[in-house]
């Protein structure tokens, strides 16, 4: 199939207080454009274990396209551990199926009929998943309107400079988090700016089409070459925010590929965003006053 939208890196466990669900910021994404129509497709690794079977399973039963080839490591686990605000705390267990993603002939041809891809930071922490999503953003269609996603999510210290200038290079949208801009800016070497001022070093230094910065409750932004637009977060009581982030990304990104403008991408992310901090889990179901 062409044009598909692609959630590349981590598929596992989030092993939450109340139970375990089917996580991974790949994932979520993938399963969250599905929602709004477009032919998504994950791609990730699994153990030969229980827990992999029943990521594949979980993800089949909701009708999502797959390419999870099953290596010699176990399936990944996160412990997920929620704070009084329903913010989330992670302990990622290392070495894990995720980390070994294999680029094959198979997967190379998805990339060839790649319209959109999403990849993030923690991903990369192992040199074979690295290397895997680079020879797939190689091998992707060099149109113009290809969408190469980079959600930076720093995580344990599963990152560094190199991994980081590298993927804001090869990618044309950048997705970043308040905390995570502060991070990136002192390691880049300008800690003492606004935000705002950050994200137009950013999107110009990397000639980017799009900066997303995401600021929890105090609202979100989209910087564009010469634009910016802003929503503030909606008030909404939050069962956690697990997940929250992909499908605000997920809304976009399905939006600006349906033809939306900015604006209306925008005010699509911010709210389904909103709708997935009042369930609990990474993949709810949208309502179809969202996806319509």
């Amino acid at each position: 199939m062409d044009n598909l939208i692609i959630g590349m890196g981590e598929a596992l466990w989030d092993v939450l207080p109340t139970g375990k669900k089917i996580g991974g910021a790949p994932a979520n994404f993938a399963f969250h454009v599905s929602q709004f129509g477009l032919p998504s497709c994950v791609v990730s690794a699994i153990g030969d274990d229980s827990l992999g079977k029943e990521i594949v399973e979980n993800l089949t039963s909701k009708g999502l396209r797959q390419h999870i080839e099953t290596v010699p490591y176990p399936t990944g686990t996160v412990q997920v551990e929620i704070d009084q605000a329903g913010i989330p705390q992670y302990d990622i267990k290392e070495n894990v199926a995720w980390d070994n993603i294999p680029y094959t002939e198979k997967l190379e041809a998805i990339a060839k009929n790649t319209k959109a891809v999403c990849f993030g930071s923690l991903a990369q922490r192992n040199i074979v998943s690295r290397t895997t999503i680079n020879k797939f953003l190689d091998a992707m269609p060099k149109d113009v309107d290809t969408l190469i996603v980079f959600d930076v999510n720093l995580r344990q210290g599963f990152y560094n400079k190199e991994i980081l200038c590298n993927s804001m290079q090869r990618c044309n949208i950048l997705k970043i988090n308040d905390e995570e801009l502060v991070t990136v800016s002192r390691m880049f070497g300008y800690p003492g700016i606004d935000l705002q001022d950050k994200c137009w070093i950013l999107l110009g230094k990397y000639n980017l089409k799009m900066l997303i910065l995401t600021c929890g409750i105090n609202g979100s932004y989209v910087f564009t070459p010469g634009c910016v637009s802003f929503f503030p977060t909606p008030k909404v009581e939050v069962a956690d925010t697990v997940g929250a982030g992909d499908s605000f990304t997920a809304a976009f990104i399905s939006s600006i590929i349906r033809g939306k403008d900015i604006k209306e991408a925008h005010r699509l992310a911010v709210e389904t965003s909103a709708f997935v901090c009042t369930k609990k889990g990474a993949m709810p179901t949208l309502p179809e006053n969202i996806t319509e």
